[in-house]
């Protein structure tokens, strides 16, 4: 398959995800830089974590202007797989592609460390080859990672299957002592009603190399590739 990384300036994590994609994973991927509008025919797309524009603004909120992301809502208007981690994720708000906001971590702190993540579902493109029974351990690196939407939003996102990840401990339980930046109802990640548009905080493809000691990111890309072939 070939996907499409998109690079803005201040993005850190295109690396990671051209490694883990094509190296690992043995796929064809190009690099998409912000200005461009063409997405060269892929099969999918991924906006990777960073700072895109410096955050200068809001985390994601200069992004959703460039060129690329008017493309890029087309793509996922007509269907197109797209998923954005970390920053990603901000952007895709943003842009309105997703539902919710990401709000200053409770913490009023950065938050760099390990997590675990539970699946809410294997319903979805990014979940289906996962045990929603067992936790994943899955870096975070951010800021602005607590997700919000209004109780009304949630509630319908809850019915609709929306929720694909929730903060746990190693066992799967959820509580307020597992969430690490005030997610409402521990959420890490998310997608769109027509389920092909995703957004998570964790960042996966820093958990899926043998090197690192964790491949537990791993089983989500394995997913995607599965539902997507």
């Amino acid at each position: 398959m070939k996907f499409g990384v998109v690079v803005f300036p201040g993005s850190n994590c295109d690396e990671d995800l051209v490694y883990v994609l094509q190296d690992i994973l043995n796929q064809k991927v190009i690099k998409l830089w912000h200005k461009d509008t063409d997405l060269q025919k892929v099969d999918g797309i991924f906006i990777p974590g960073g700072f895109s524009y410096g955050d200068y603004l809001r985390s994601g909120a200069l992004a959703k202007y460039s060129p690329i992301m008017q493309s890029i809502i087309e793509f996922a208007n007509k269907g197109g797989f797209v998923f954005g981690i970390c920053n990603g994720f901000q952007i895709l708000c943003e842009t309105g592609l997703l539902p919710g906001a990401l709000l200053q971590n409770d913490t009023q702190k950065f938050i760099c460390k390990n997590v675990f993540i539970k699946p809410d579902n294997n319903k979805s493109i990014i979940s289906s080859g996962l045990d929603p029974e067992r936790a994943l351990l899955i870096p975070i690196a951010h800021a602005e990672g607590r997700y919000y939407a209004d109780g009304k939003t949630i509630t319908e996102m809850r019915k609709n299957g929306q929720i694909l990840f929730r903060y746990c401990n190693e066992y799967g339980h959820l509580s307020d002592e597992y969430n690490p930046n005030g997610s409402v109802e521990n959420i890490a990640g998310i997608c769109n009603e027509d389920k092909n548009v995703f957004g998570m905080m964790p960042h996966p493809e820093r958990a899926a190399d043998d090197e690192l000691g964790n491949t537990d990111g791993i089983l989500i890309f394995e997913s995607i590739l599965n539902k997507l072939k």
